[in-house]
Protein backbone atom coordinates (compact mmCIF):
# COMPACT_ATOMS: atom_id res chain seq x y z
CA UNK A 1 0.00 0.00 0.00
CA UNK A 2 2.73 2.52 0.92
CA UNK A 3 4.53 1.65 -2.19
CA UNK A 4 1.51 2.43 -4.56
CA UNK A 5 1.24 5.75 -2.52
CA UNK A 6 4.74 6.27 -3.12
CA UNK A 7 4.70 5.14 -7.04
CA UNK A 8 1.46 8.09 -7.28
CA UNK A 9 3.14 10.89 -5.23
CA UNK A 10 6.13 10.06 -7.57
CA UNK A 11 4.04 10.54 -10.57
CA UNK A 12 2.53 13.90 -9.52
CA UNK A 13 5.80 15.39 -8.47
CA UNK A 14 6.79 14.45 -11.91
CA UNK A 15 3.80 16.06 -13.43
CA UNK A 16 4.37 19.21 -11.18
CA UNK A 17 8.14 19.43 -12.45
CA UNK A 18 6.79 19.17 -16.47
CA UNK A 19 4.32 21.55 -15.64
CA UNK A 20 6.78 23.86 -14.42
CA UNK A 21 9.26 23.06 -17.04
CA UNK A 22 6.25 23.98 -19.86
CA UNK A 23 5.43 27.32 -18.02
CA UNK A 24 8.72 28.09 -17.36
CA UNK A 25 9.57 27.47 -21.21
CA UNK A 26 6.58 29.60 -22.12
CA UNK A 27 7.56 32.54 -19.88
CA UNK A 28 11.06 32.49 -21.58
CA UNK A 29 9.35 32.12 -25.08
CA UNK A 30 7.12 35.53 -24.45
CA UNK A 31 10.23 37.30 -23.06
CA UNK A 32 12.18 36.37 -26.33
CA UNK A 33 9.24 37.52 -28.25
CA UNK A 34 8.78 40.79 -26.13
CA UNK A 35 12.53 40.96 -26.22
CA UNK A 36 12.19 40.88 -29.69
CA UNK A 37 9.61 43.18 -30.31
CA UNK A 38 11.33 46.13 -28.00
CA UNK A 39 14.57 45.33 -29.86
CA UNK A 40 12.55 46.03 -33.73
CA UNK A 41 9.91 48.75 -31.95
CA UNK A 42 13.58 50.55 -30.76
CA UNK A 43 15.65 49.73 -34.02
CA UNK A 44 12.51 50.97 -36.26
CA UNK A 45 11.91 54.30 -34.21
CA UNK A 46 16.26 54.56 -34.29
CA UNK A 47 15.68 54.56 -38.15
CA UNK A 48 13.35 57.23 -37.92
CA UNK A 49 14.94 59.40 -35.55
CA UNK A 50 18.57 59.04 -37.83
CA UNK A 51 16.83 59.46 -40.94
CA UNK A 52 14.48 62.10 -40.44
CA UNK A 53 16.71 64.82 -41.59
CA UNK A 54 14.45 67.98 -40.19
CA UNK A 55 11.78 66.52 -40.50
CA UNK A 56 8.48 67.79 -38.84
CA UNK A 57 6.93 64.45 -37.64
CA UNK A 58 6.37 62.20 -34.59
CA UNK A 59 8.47 59.27 -34.83
CA UNK A 60 6.88 57.39 -31.64
CA UNK A 61 3.66 57.23 -34.07
CA UNK A 62 5.34 56.43 -37.00
CA UNK A 63 7.22 53.64 -35.60
CA UNK A 64 3.85 52.35 -33.86
CA UNK A 65 2.00 52.36 -37.36
CA UNK A 66 5.14 50.29 -38.54
CA UNK A 67 6.07 53.28 -41.53
CA UNK A 68 9.06 52.85 -43.75
CA UNK A 69 10.69 56.26 -42.92
CA UNK A 70 11.89 56.52 -46.57
CA UNK A 71 8.62 56.41 -47.91
CA UNK A 72 7.40 59.42 -45.35
CA UNK A 73 9.71 61.62 -47.63
CA UNK A 74 8.12 61.14 -50.40
CA UNK A 75 4.39 61.35 -49.74
CA UNK A 76 2.96 65.14 -50.80
CA UNK A 77 -0.04 67.05 -50.51
CA UNK A 78 -3.37 65.99 -50.25
CA UNK A 79 -6.44 67.31 -51.29
CA UNK A 80 -9.68 66.53 -49.97
CA UNK A 81 -13.46 67.70 -50.85
CA UNK A 82 -14.86 68.28 -47.30
CA UNK A 83 -19.01 68.13 -47.12
CA UNK A 84 -21.32 68.10 -44.27
CA UNK A 85 -24.40 67.20 -44.27
CA UNK A 86 -27.49 67.84 -42.29
CA UNK A 87 -31.44 66.98 -42.72
CA UNK A 88 -33.86 68.89 -44.35
CA UNK A 89 -36.88 66.98 -43.28
CA UNK A 90 -38.65 63.83 -44.60
CA UNK A 91 -34.93 61.82 -44.88
CA UNK A 92 -33.71 64.27 -47.81
CA UNK A 93 -30.20 65.70 -46.78
CA UNK A 94 -28.17 68.66 -48.21
CA UNK A 95 -25.10 70.13 -47.76
CA UNK A 96 -24.27 73.26 -45.94
CA UNK A 97 -20.83 72.93 -45.81
CA UNK A 98 -18.63 72.17 -49.26
CA UNK A 99 -15.19 72.69 -48.55
CA UNK A 100 -11.58 72.11 -50.12
CA UNK A 101 -8.85 70.98 -47.49
CA UNK A 102 -5.63 70.60 -48.33
CA UNK A 103 -2.36 69.70 -46.44
CA UNK A 104 1.15 69.44 -47.25
CA UNK A 105 3.27 67.16 -44.55
CA UNK A 106 6.58 68.40 -46.14
CA UNK A 107 5.77 72.11 -45.48
CA UNK A 108 3.74 71.66 -42.77
CA UNK A 109 1.08 74.27 -44.97
CA UNK A 110 -2.33 73.98 -44.58
CA UNK A 111 -5.35 75.34 -46.80
CA UNK A 112 -9.26 75.67 -46.67
CA UNK A 113 -11.25 77.04 -49.41
CA UNK A 114 -15.04 77.53 -49.19
CA UNK A 115 -17.58 77.07 -51.63
CA UNK A 116 -20.58 78.45 -51.49
CA UNK A 117 -23.84 75.76 -51.59
CA UNK A 118 -25.40 78.36 -54.47
CA UNK A 119 -22.45 78.44 -56.94
CA UNK A 120 -23.78 77.74 -59.89
CA UNK A 121 -21.88 74.69 -61.57
CA UNK A 122 -24.51 73.97 -64.49
CA UNK A 123 -22.57 73.89 -68.80
CA UNK A 124 -25.78 75.88 -70.02
CA UNK A 125 -25.58 79.68 -69.84
CA UNK A 126 -27.11 80.96 -66.84
CA UNK A 127 -28.71 83.75 -68.61
CA UNK A 128 -31.14 81.70 -70.90
CA UNK A 129 -30.96 78.36 -68.41
CA UNK A 130 -34.76 77.32 -66.63
CA UNK A 131 -35.60 78.02 -63.49
CA UNK A 132 -35.68 74.45 -62.95
CA UNK A 133 -32.03 73.71 -64.28
CA UNK A 134 -30.55 76.68 -62.66
CA UNK A 135 -31.50 75.27 -59.03
CA UNK A 136 -30.49 71.75 -59.98
CA UNK A 137 -26.58 72.67 -60.76
CA UNK A 138 -26.53 74.86 -57.49
CA UNK A 139 -23.65 72.98 -55.76
CA UNK A 140 -25.79 71.65 -53.01
CA UNK A 141 -28.25 70.34 -55.09
CA UNK A 142 -25.41 68.31 -57.65
CA UNK A 143 -24.83 66.44 -54.11
CA UNK A 144 -28.33 65.22 -54.55
CA UNK A 145 -29.20 63.84 -51.16
CA UNK A 146 -25.62 62.27 -50.99
CA UNK A 147 -25.97 59.61 -53.92
CA UNK A 148 -24.05 61.73 -56.41
CA UNK A 149 -20.46 62.15 -55.08
CA UNK A 150 -18.70 61.39 -58.21
CA UNK A 151 -20.11 64.41 -60.12
CA UNK A 152 -19.86 66.38 -56.59
CA UNK A 153 -16.15 65.89 -57.21
CA UNK A 154 -16.39 65.98 -60.95
CA UNK A 155 -18.00 70.04 -60.17
CA UNK A 156 -15.65 71.15 -58.13
CA UNK A 157 -12.35 69.96 -59.72
CA UNK A 158 -13.81 72.11 -62.99
CA UNK A 159 -14.89 74.91 -60.90
CA UNK A 160 -11.18 75.08 -59.47
CA UNK A 161 -8.89 73.24 -62.21
CA UNK A 162 -7.54 70.98 -59.16
CA UNK A 163 -7.58 67.02 -59.36
CA UNK A 164 -9.11 66.16 -56.10
CA UNK A 165 -9.64 62.54 -55.97
CA UNK A 166 -10.93 61.58 -51.67
CA UNK A 167 -14.12 63.59 -50.45
CA UNK A 168 -14.84 62.72 -46.78
CA UNK A 169 -18.77 62.96 -45.89
CA UNK A 170 -19.75 64.35 -42.57
CA UNK A 171 -22.98 64.04 -40.86
CA UNK A 172 -24.44 66.46 -38.33
CA UNK A 173 -23.98 63.54 -35.32
CA UNK A 174 -20.64 63.12 -36.14
CA UNK A 175 -19.94 67.30 -35.30
CA UNK A 176 -21.75 66.67 -32.08
CA UNK A 177 -20.38 63.79 -30.76
CA UNK A 178 -16.69 64.16 -31.65
CA UNK A 179 -17.37 67.72 -29.87
CA UNK A 180 -18.41 66.38 -26.98
CA UNK A 181 -15.83 63.71 -26.81
CA UNK A 182 -13.05 66.22 -26.64
CA UNK A 183 -14.76 68.16 -24.19
CA UNK A 184 -16.01 71.02 -26.38
CA UNK A 185 -14.35 73.74 -27.77
CA UNK A 186 -14.00 77.51 -26.82
CA UNK A 187 -14.88 79.81 -29.54
CA UNK A 188 -15.72 83.17 -30.08
CA UNK A 189 -19.16 83.79 -31.39
CA UNK A 190 -19.66 86.37 -33.40
CA UNK A 191 -22.83 87.82 -33.22
CA UNK A 192 -26.32 87.04 -31.03
CA UNK A 193 -28.19 83.74 -33.69
CA UNK A 194 -31.51 83.36 -32.75
CA UNK A 195 -33.38 81.50 -35.44
CA UNK A 196 -36.30 78.37 -35.74
CA UNK A 197 -36.90 76.31 -38.05
CA UNK A 198 -39.71 73.57 -37.07
CA UNK A 199 -39.66 71.77 -40.61
CA UNK A 200 -36.06 70.62 -39.45
CA UNK A 201 -36.36 70.80 -36.20
CA UNK A 202 -33.68 73.22 -36.06
CA UNK A 203 -33.37 75.62 -33.35
CA UNK A 204 -30.26 78.46 -32.81
CA UNK A 205 -29.97 80.58 -29.92
CA UNK A 206 -26.62 81.35 -29.16
CA UNK A 207 -24.78 84.58 -27.46
CA UNK A 208 -22.50 86.48 -29.08
CA UNK A 209 -18.77 85.84 -27.54
CA UNK A 210 -16.03 83.85 -26.16
CA UNK A 211 -17.97 80.10 -24.63
CA UNK A 212 -17.64 76.63 -24.31
CA UNK A 213 -19.44 74.81 -27.18
CA UNK A 214 -20.73 71.83 -27.21
CA UNK A 215 -22.01 69.44 -29.74
CA UNK A 216 -25.50 70.42 -29.51
CA UNK A 217 -23.74 74.33 -29.83
CA UNK A 218 -21.51 73.48 -32.25
CA UNK A 219 -24.40 72.59 -34.80
CA UNK A 220 -26.48 75.61 -33.93
CA UNK A 221 -23.24 78.09 -34.65
CA UNK A 222 -22.03 75.85 -37.98
CA UNK A 223 -25.95 75.82 -39.38
CA UNK A 224 -26.47 79.86 -38.80
CA UNK A 225 -27.42 81.89 -41.94
CA UNK A 226 -29.29 84.94 -40.86
CA UNK A 227 -31.54 85.41 -37.77
CA UNK A 228 -35.70 84.80 -37.84
CA UNK A 229 -35.74 88.64 -38.25
CA UNK A 230 -33.43 88.06 -41.43
CA UNK A 231 -30.73 90.27 -39.63
CA UNK A 232 -27.41 88.42 -39.92
CA UNK A 233 -23.26 89.16 -39.86
CA UNK A 234 -21.99 92.64 -40.41
CA UNK A 235 -20.64 93.12 -43.71
CA UNK A 236 -17.51 93.15 -42.87
CA UNK A 237 -17.37 89.94 -41.51
CA UNK A 238 -19.29 88.50 -44.58
CA UNK A 239 -22.61 88.40 -44.58
CA UNK A 240 -25.32 85.57 -44.71
CA UNK A 241 -23.25 82.24 -46.57
CA UNK A 242 -20.17 84.48 -47.31
CA UNK A 243 -20.37 84.72 -43.06
CA UNK A 244 -21.53 81.26 -42.01
CA UNK A 245 -18.61 80.04 -44.49
CA UNK A 246 -15.51 81.97 -42.48
CA UNK A 247 -17.88 80.97 -39.21
CA UNK A 248 -17.31 77.39 -40.19
CA UNK A 249 -13.73 77.55 -41.31
CA UNK A 250 -12.69 79.16 -38.10
CA UNK A 251 -14.35 76.79 -35.82
CA UNK A 252 -12.72 73.83 -37.64
CA UNK A 253 -9.26 75.85 -37.02
CA UNK A 254 -10.28 75.96 -33.61
CA UNK A 255 -11.42 72.10 -33.63
CA UNK A 256 -8.33 71.18 -34.94
CA UNK A 257 -6.18 73.06 -32.38
CA UNK A 258 -8.15 71.24 -29.86
CA UNK A 259 -7.94 67.61 -31.39
CA UNK A 260 -4.17 67.57 -31.62
CA UNK A 261 -4.08 68.40 -27.66
CA UNK A 262 -1.70 65.69 -25.93
CA UNK A 263 -4.82 64.77 -23.84
CA UNK A 264 -6.85 64.01 -26.40
CA UNK A 265 -4.63 61.19 -27.38
CA UNK A 266 -6.38 58.86 -25.18
CA UNK A 267 -9.78 59.33 -27.21
CA UNK A 268 -8.21 58.33 -29.84
CA UNK A 269 -10.27 55.07 -29.88
CA UNK A 270 -13.75 56.71 -29.04
CA UNK A 271 -13.21 59.16 -32.28
CA UNK A 272 -12.13 56.66 -34.40
CA UNK A 273 -15.75 54.52 -33.78
CA UNK A 274 -17.62 58.34 -34.06
CA UNK A 275 -16.12 58.23 -37.57
CA UNK A 276 -16.80 54.87 -38.18
CA UNK A 277 -20.08 55.22 -37.27
CA UNK A 278 -21.02 58.93 -39.36
CA UNK A 279 -18.91 59.76 -41.62
CA UNK A 280 -18.39 58.25 -45.31
CA UNK A 281 -15.20 58.61 -47.56
CA UNK A 282 -13.06 57.04 -50.17
CA UNK A 283 -10.24 57.70 -48.44
CA UNK A 284 -8.85 54.17 -47.14
CA UNK A 285 -6.30 53.78 -43.77
CA UNK A 286 -3.03 53.09 -45.41
CA UNK A 287 -2.96 56.25 -47.18
CA UNK A 288 -4.19 58.45 -44.61
CA UNK A 289 -1.82 56.73 -42.12
CA UNK A 290 1.23 58.46 -43.87
CA UNK A 291 -0.35 62.15 -42.84
CA UNK A 292 -0.94 60.71 -39.09
CA UNK A 293 2.79 61.27 -37.83
CA UNK A 294 3.13 64.92 -39.50
CA UNK A 295 -0.52 65.79 -38.20
CA UNK A 296 1.17 65.61 -34.69
CA UNK A 297 3.52 68.09 -35.47
CA UNK A 298 0.94 69.96 -37.36
CA UNK A 299 0.75 74.03 -36.19
CA UNK A 300 -2.78 74.97 -36.58
CA UNK A 301 -2.01 78.94 -37.41
CA UNK A 302 -0.41 77.63 -40.32
CA UNK A 303 -3.53 77.23 -41.74
CA UNK A 304 -4.77 79.47 -44.26
CA UNK A 305 -8.45 80.07 -45.56
CA UNK A 306 -10.72 82.00 -48.22
CA UNK A 307 -14.01 81.69 -49.95
CA UNK A 308 -14.20 81.37 -53.24
CA UNK A 309 -14.61 84.98 -54.84
CA UNK A 310 -17.37 85.64 -56.82
CA UNK A 311 -20.93 87.72 -56.55
CA UNK A 312 -24.29 86.17 -56.09
CA UNK A 313 -26.77 87.04 -58.85
CA UNK A 314 -30.64 86.53 -60.01
CA UNK A 315 -31.30 85.17 -62.80
CA UNK A 316 -34.50 83.79 -64.35
CA UNK A 317 -35.92 84.45 -60.52
CA UNK A 318 -33.57 81.92 -59.05
CA UNK A 319 -30.25 83.03 -56.65
CA UNK A 320 -26.72 81.91 -57.81
CA UNK A 321 -23.35 82.28 -56.90
CA UNK A 322 -21.26 83.50 -59.86
CA UNK A 323 -17.39 82.15 -59.22
CA UNK A 324 -15.55 84.95 -60.62
CA UNK A 325 -12.75 82.53 -62.59
CA UNK A 326 -9.83 85.00 -62.88
CA UNK A 327 -9.72 85.25 -59.37
CA UNK A 328 -10.70 81.70 -58.41
CA UNK A 329 -7.94 80.44 -60.84
CA UNK A 330 -5.20 83.09 -58.97
CA UNK A 331 -6.90 82.41 -55.03
CA UNK A 332 -6.21 78.37 -55.88
CA UNK A 333 -2.68 79.20 -57.33
CA UNK A 334 -2.11 81.04 -54.15
CA UNK A 335 -3.86 78.22 -51.98
CA UNK A 336 -2.45 75.21 -52.74
CA UNK A 337 0.57 75.66 -54.72
CA UNK A 338 3.23 73.74 -52.88
CA UNK A 339 6.36 76.02 -51.42
CA UNK A 340 8.84 75.35 -49.26
CA UNK A 341 10.26 78.15 -47.76
CA UNK A 342 14.09 77.71 -46.98
CA UNK A 343 14.85 81.79 -45.46
CA UNK A 344 12.79 83.84 -42.96
CA UNK A 345 13.26 87.39 -41.48
CA UNK A 346 15.44 88.19 -44.96
CA UNK A 347 15.19 91.88 -43.93
CA UNK A 348 18.82 92.92 -45.03
CA UNK A 349 19.12 95.31 -48.05
CA UNK A 350 22.70 96.67 -47.06
CA UNK A 351 23.15 96.23 -50.83
CA UNK A 352 20.60 99.34 -51.91
CA UNK A 353 21.24 102.20 -53.53
CA UNK A 354 22.61 105.44 -51.53
CA UNK A 355 19.50 107.17 -51.39
CA UNK A 356 16.89 104.83 -52.42
CA UNK A 357 13.33 106.05 -51.74
CA UNK A 358 12.08 105.05 -48.78
CA UNK A 359 8.75 103.56 -51.01
CA UNK A 360 10.73 100.68 -51.68
CA UNK A 361 12.39 99.87 -48.50
CA UNK A 362 8.51 100.00 -46.89
CA UNK A 363 8.25 97.08 -49.35
CA UNK A 364 7.94 93.35 -48.15
CA UNK A 365 8.14 90.60 -50.52
CA UNK A 366 8.62 86.83 -50.53
CA UNK A 367 10.37 85.21 -53.10
CA UNK A 368 9.82 81.90 -54.89
CA UNK A 369 11.70 80.16 -56.84
CA UNK A 370 9.98 77.88 -59.66
CA UNK A 371 13.13 77.25 -61.87
CA UNK A 372 15.75 74.24 -61.20
CA UNK A 373 18.18 76.50 -61.06
CA UNK A 374 19.40 78.17 -57.48
CA UNK A 375 21.28 80.49 -59.14
CA UNK A 376 18.46 82.32 -60.08
CA UNK A 377 17.03 82.70 -56.86
CA UNK A 378 20.04 84.70 -55.56
CA UNK A 379 20.32 86.77 -58.87
CA UNK A 380 16.58 87.94 -58.35
CA UNK A 381 17.09 88.80 -54.79
CA UNK A 382 20.10 90.58 -55.63
CA UNK A 383 18.30 92.91 -57.85
CA UNK A 384 15.94 93.70 -55.47
CA UNK A 385 17.88 94.55 -52.44
CA UNK A 386 20.03 96.77 -54.78
CA UNK A 387 17.02 98.26 -55.36
CA UNK A 388 16.08 98.69 -51.28
CA UNK A 389 13.09 96.16 -51.54
CA UNK A 390 13.28 93.95 -48.46
CA UNK A 391 13.11 90.08 -48.99
CA UNK A 392 11.00 88.89 -45.87
CA UNK A 393 10.79 84.65 -46.94
CA UNK A 394 12.72 83.07 -50.15
CA UNK A 395 12.83 79.56 -50.95
CA UNK A 396 11.35 77.21 -53.86
CA UNK A 397 8.17 76.03 -55.38
CA UNK A 398 6.75 73.77 -58.20
CA UNK A 399 8.30 74.32 -61.53
CA UNK A 400 6.59 76.94 -63.42
CA UNK A 401 6.83 78.42 -66.60
CA UNK A 402 5.84 81.96 -66.38
CA UNK A 403 7.33 84.73 -63.88
CA UNK A 404 4.39 86.14 -61.29
CA UNK A 405 4.41 88.96 -59.76
CA UNK A 406 1.56 89.17 -56.95
CA UNK A 407 0.03 92.50 -55.42
CA UNK A 408 -1.41 90.95 -51.86
CA UNK A 409 -1.84 94.66 -50.32
CA UNK A 410 -3.72 96.52 -52.60
CA UNK A 411 -0.11 98.39 -53.52
CA UNK A 412 -0.02 100.97 -56.16
CA UNK A 413 0.40 100.02 -60.11
CA UNK A 414 3.48 101.64 -60.53
CA UNK A 415 5.04 100.06 -57.54
CA UNK A 416 3.94 96.88 -59.11
CA UNK A 417 5.55 97.67 -62.89
CA UNK A 418 8.92 98.92 -61.01
CA UNK A 419 9.34 95.92 -59.26
CA UNK A 420 8.23 94.34 -62.98
CA UNK A 421 10.91 96.39 -64.41
CA UNK A 422 13.71 95.26 -61.87
CA UNK A 423 12.99 92.06 -62.64
CA UNK A 424 12.76 92.32 -66.43
CA UNK A 425 9.97 90.14 -66.64
CA UNK A 426 6.74 89.20 -65.12
CA UNK A 427 2.95 89.03 -65.21
CA UNK A 428 1.29 91.26 -62.84
CA UNK A 429 -1.59 90.03 -60.66
CA UNK A 430 -3.09 90.35 -57.51
CA UNK A 431 -3.83 87.84 -55.23
CA UNK A 432 -5.46 86.99 -51.75
CA UNK A 433 -3.40 88.59 -48.59
CA UNK A 434 -2.55 85.67 -47.00
CA UNK A 435 1.32 85.52 -46.65
CA UNK A 436 1.80 88.47 -44.33
CA UNK A 437 3.91 90.27 -47.00
CA UNK A 438 3.40 92.99 -49.75
CA UNK A 439 4.32 91.22 -52.95
CA UNK A 440 4.62 87.48 -54.15
CA UNK A 441 7.08 86.88 -56.76
CA UNK A 442 7.35 83.26 -58.48
CA UNK A 443 10.22 82.89 -60.80
CA UNK A 444 9.78 80.73 -63.97
CA UNK A 445 11.67 79.42 -66.63
CA UNK A 446 10.50 82.66 -68.63
CA UNK A 447 13.69 84.55 -66.21
CA UNK A 448 16.77 84.66 -67.99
Amino acid sequence: MKEQTKVKNNRKTRKKSKLKQLLKFLLFLILIILLGYVCYFGYQYYQHTSTMEGKEYDPLSATALGIDPEKLKTIGRMNILLLGESSVGDGYYLTDTIMIASYNPQTQQASLLSIPRDTYVGKKNKDTATQNYLASYKMNAVYRNGENLDETLECVNQLTGLNIEHYILVNTDAIIQIIDAIGGVWFNVPIDMNYDDTNQDLHIHLKAGEQLIDGAKAEQLLRFRHNQDWTTYPVEYGDNDIGRMRTQREFIQATAKQLLKIENVTKVLNLLEIVKNNVRSNLNFDTLKYYIPYAFKFNTSNIVSDTLPGESEQCNGIYIYIANKTKTKQLVQDLFTDKMVVEENETSNTNSVEGQNSEEEAITIELLNGTNNSEILEQVKEKLKQQGYSISKSGTTTSTAKTTIINRTNQANSIAKKIQSTIGVGTLTTGSNNANVDFTIIIGKDYE
